[in-house]
């Protein structure tokens, strides 16, 4: 039960995005720009790093509904985004993917927790400034929006149906779209 009166019917962060458009429209453009606009790392790789941060936070929906939307751009590879959560070093993926998800984790933790040694070893797989850059906001943005859901509670389906058909959604049209009701 959500700790704040939410919109029923709404899952995880489109609830608390329902309650409050005003802070939604920012957060959504965030997502949108950082997960699925142009880059040099592709939408899958973006959302992996999503995922990854999400499951070591600890959040459900998150990591389901952006490893959904990896799986979604990865050729349905739901194993490959298993993997990444559970041990991305051992992951069929990029040295330098492999490098930005380390960044990414160090974020998690705490900002401070990023050393030069850390961007040098990215840099030495091929990372760009850009694609760093990208990783330590796309870390540092999921671990705002994991506590926000998380924080406030919100309902978190469990059918692995709705969250497969919730990332196709993300995927194909980004993070602008209205509310998805379920």
């Amino acid at each position: 039960m959500p700790h704040i009166s939410l919109p029923e019917g709404l899952p995880g962060i489109t609830s608390g995005f329902a309650f409050r458009p005003e802070t939604a429209k920012p957060m959504r453009e965030l997502a949108h720009i950082l997960l699925h606009g142009p880059g040099t790392l592709t939408p899958g790789e973006r959302e992996l790093i999503a995922t990854y941060v999400s499951s070591r936070n600890d959040c459900f929906f998150c990591q389901t509904s952006h490893g959904a939307a990896a799986a979604a751009h990865l050729g349905k590879d739901f194993g490959l985004v298993d993997q990444v959560k559970r041990d991305f070093r051992q992951a069929d993926i990029s040295d330098k993917l492999k490098a930005l998800l380390a960044i990414a984790g160090k974020v998690q933790e705490g900002g401070k927790r990023v050393a030069a040694e850390d961007v040098a070893r990215a840099r030495e797989w091929g990372a760009t400034d850009l694609e760093i850059h990208d990783t330590v906001l796309i870390a540092a943005a999921f671990s705002m929006y994991n506590r926000y859901v998380d924080g406030l509670a919100t309902w978190q389906p469990e059918d692995p149906k709705m969250y497969a058909a919730m990332g196709e959604q993300l995927a194909a049209n980004g993070y602008l779209t209205p509310s998805m009701k379920v």
